[in-house]
């Protein structure tokens, strides 16, 4: 019998949900190209079109302003350019303005040019500091092109959810276009496009018990578009060219259903996340919390064991069968500091530990991770008695 294992690893990639595997599984019968004008055809565009449908209704968004990707850096890269079109007219984007906690896709600025990506501070609680972003883009100078805002609406290692009105609003006022990255939001707590706060969002599938390759980009209108990062055929409107991946769009529709229908019950697993940190407080008294001080998403907590490194205490973990993280999954086997709480003023050499969950994470999981826990913690107990 295969050892219990606890998942809790969430925000680097969801379990695949059932009904995504179902729906998924449907597509894959379905030989035809979504182009096709043929019966067969017609069909694979009616299950990419219900799949749209769904996806925009997670983020109460039309349908006509969803664009499928192959996943959020390619929707980012997409949208960060500095080259657009309103209509047929060309439009060019001089700077753009991103967190410096940003998730790389964003942070390293897309096809902008290293010199023209502006950081935002961010504040020691990981909220962006308004104070800056309104001095920066007060002082953007226009007659070079516009300024495009670019930030995540939660952070994918502290779990902080931004103040994404107040972002939109300074913004807006300024002039500048807004990208909001929703790949940790949508399905953990309410996004809606159609309040303003942004024009474009970024999704993912994966985060949200969908398939891996394939996201979106949903925009509030459809007369200003980035120039597209990948072209040939007139797919998905013309701004990204190439074959839809139908089975994994139809697998991310199923999974933006469920996510929409699960916001409803989005305390339950709040209730488990906080039994996750009242469990470090009691094996671990003087462990560090970051992102507590703010407004968080249910599913994550972000903490550190004194005089412990991350990665040693996550590679602990994993050998006594809990999966979790030390901070963003955005490298391949990369661990090491953490760049979120560099930008936060917590030090170069500063990591933590992320455990994040989902309404599927049950009670053997909790007890794995409490076990190990309680097995780290006599070993730290231990070491500091002998020393």
């Amino acid at each position: 019998m295969a050892a219990r294992r606890a998942y809790l690893d969430h925000n680097a990639s969801a379990p695949l949900l059932e009904e995504a595997r179902a729906a998924m599984l449907d597509a894959l019968s379905v030989a035809a190209n979504p182009s096709s004008v043929h019966s067969e055809g017609r069909a694979a565009r009616r299950m990419l079109e219900e799949a749209r449908a769904s996806v925009a209704a997670l983020v109460n968004g039309k349908p006509q302003h969803v664009v499928f990707t192959s996943g959020a850096t390619e929707a980012a890269a997409t949208l960060l350019s500095p080259h657009w079109t309103m209509g047929r007219a060309p439009l060019a984007f001089s700077r753009v303005y991103v967190s410096a906690a940003d998730h790389p896709c964003v942070l390293k600025g897309g096809r902008f040019s290293p010199e023209a990506v502006v950081e935002i501070r961010v504040a020691p609680n990981g909220l962006v500091d308004l104070d800056d972003l309104k001095a920066r883009l007060d002082a953007h100078d226009t007659s070079a092109g516009l300024a495009l805002v670019a930030i995540h609406a939660v952070n994918n290692e502290t779990g902080v959810i931004q103040p994404v009105e107040e972002i939109g609003r300074i913004a807006h006022a300024s002039g500048a276009v807004v990208v909001l990255d929703a790949v940790q939001a949508a399905g953990r707590i309410p996004v809606d496009i159609s309040k303003g706060y942004a024009d474009y969002l970024i999704l993912s599938s994966h985060k949200i018990g969908g398939p891996k390759g394939v996201g979106a980009i949903v925009s509030a209108a459809d007369l200003m578009m980035p120039v597209p990062l990948i072209v040939g055929g007139g797919q998905e409107k013309g701004h990204r060219a190439g074959t839809e991946n139908l089975a994994a769009i139809v697998g991310f529709g199923a999974a933006a259903r469920c996510a929409l229908a699960g916001l409803d019950r989005i305390e339950n697993v709040a209730t488990m996340r906080d039994r996750i940190e009242e469990l470090v407080v009691a094996h671990v008294p003087d462990a560090v919390f970051f992102g507590r001080a703010a407004e968080r998403v249910a599913n994550t907590s972000f903490f550190s064991i004194p005089g412990m490194k991350a990665e040693t205490v996550q590679i602990a973990f994993d050998l006594a069968g809990v999966a979790l993280s030390s901070g963003s999954a955005c490298s391949s086997g990369r661990v090491g500091p953490s760049h979120v709480l560099q930008a936060m003023g917590f030090g170069e050499d500063a990591s933590a530990l992320r455990v994040s969950i989902g309404p599927s994470t049950g009670e053997e999981e909790i007890g794995l991770f409490a076990d190990a826990l309680a097995g780290i913690a006599r070993r730290r107990k231990g070491k500091a008695e002998a020393a």
